[in-house]
């Protein structure tokens, strides 16, 4: 359901009390969220996914209704309803998927330190870009960084530390994760990172 996530990155929602997830919430707050990154691989189960669990209440409309507009414009028709009302989802634990074979829980504490990715409003279209228009770099990456002698490789996620490859080898499917030689801070670092990583590897598959 659409949500905004507030500066400790607790999930705000705008739900109606006739709704059924609603009405569970006032027989039990505990509640979970399950967030999933846009599938730029063609394959659904190797994109990075997260569930945040914690327990639901409402929030006063006055601490919350500017950033969720912020997020979803449309809702302003809905502000004036009865029937609707802000809820802040409060964080226990978060487990996280970052593809084939990336996964384990995040302490809540850990969770709410947490500083945004600087990569997060472009990953996408990094991850866009590069399975598109190097797909065979890609596989140069996978041979020269994780030792792998793909057929098939496409980068499923990527943030300041590295990214997620989704490779295709005589033993099947699986991921492997790649880091960058150094965290970058935005989009421009990164492409000057990848490219300096595919010469590298050019230069390893040309010896």
């Amino acid at each position: 359901m659409p949500y905004a996530a507030d500066d400790l990155g607790r999930p705000v929602l705008f739900v109606s009390s006739m709704a059924m997830h609603t009405q569970n919430l006032h027989q039990d707050a505990r509640a979970s969220l399950l967030i999933a990154q846009p599938d730029s691989s063609g394959d659904p189960l190797g994109a990075a996914r997260v569930t945040l669990l914690g327990t639901a209440s409402e929030a006063p409309a006055g601490e919350v209704r500017e950033l969720y507009l912020s997020r979803h414009e449309n809702a302003k028709y809905w502000q004036e309803y009865t029937d609707f009302a802000y809820h802040r989802l409060e964080i226990s634990s978060v487990y996280y998927i970052g593809g084939f074979g990336v996964m384990g829980w995040v302490a809540a504490e850990d969770y709410a330190g947490a500083r945004p990715d600087p990569l997060a409003e472009t990953a996408q279209e990094i991850i866009g870009h590069m399975n598109a228009d190097h797909a065979d770099a890609l596989l140069l990456i996978a041979r020269k960084f994780a030792g792998e002698v793909a057929t098939e490789a496409s980068m499923t996620a990527v943030d300041r530390l590295g990214f997620h490859l989704r490779l295709k080898t005589g033993d099947g499917v699986h991921g492997r994760l790649i880091a960058f030689p150094r965290a970058v801070a935005s989009k421009d670092e990164a492409r000057a990172v990848l490219v300096e990583m595919v010469r590298e590897a050019r230069s390893f598959d040309s010896q």
